[in-house]
């Protein structure tokens, strides 16, 4: 009886020292690793939009306008980090074009296009840019989906 127990004891700290060293396996490739494992699914901290995806080009779309139809704007992202800035007000004579460098942030996610008429945030996607508000949030709400521009060239 007694090496029942002392078996069945034996058997217990074994598994619980299988589950803390599993754990502690977890924590370590936390810390050693690219990839870092959260609630079981890995999250890729090497791979960002600035070294993964082909985000120099020529984007266009149109942003909302409070006092008119809405702004045809284009940005150009060259690979040398500069930027060339066209927005059109429409149905006014209104015209803004910048020119200038940016800057990338949050890890490579981010491009800060600063120039003399213009100082935005766009997040960089898959062959799209999503504007952000002043703070570097997304912009939120139903207009939305009005804040993205599209790739249009390479």
């Amino acid at each position: 009886m007694k090496q029942l127990c002392l078996l069945a004891g034996t058997a217990a700290l074994l598994t619980f020292g299988s589950c803390t060293s599993n754990a502690n396996k977890q924590l370590e490739s936390k810390d050693s690793s690219e990839t870092v494992l959260t609630d079981s699914n890995p999250v890729d901290t090497t791979h960002t939009s600035q070294n993964s995806l082909d985000w120099a080009g020529t984007y266009s779309g149109v942003f909302p306008c409070a006092d008119c139809p809405g702004i045809k704007t284009t940005v150009t992202l060259n690979s040398d980090e500069t930027f060339t800035y066209e927005g059109e007000y429409q149905e006014r004579d209104t015209k803004i074009e910048d020119t200038g460098k940016f800057m990338w942030h949050d890890n490579g996610s981010v491009v800060h296009l600063v120039g003399k008429e213009v100082n935005m945030k766009l997040k960089v996607g898959e062959n799209q840019l999503f504007s952000l508000d002043q703070d570097g949030k997304p912009i939120d709400g139903p207009l939305k989906d009005n804040y993205i521009l599209k790739k249009v060239t390479q």
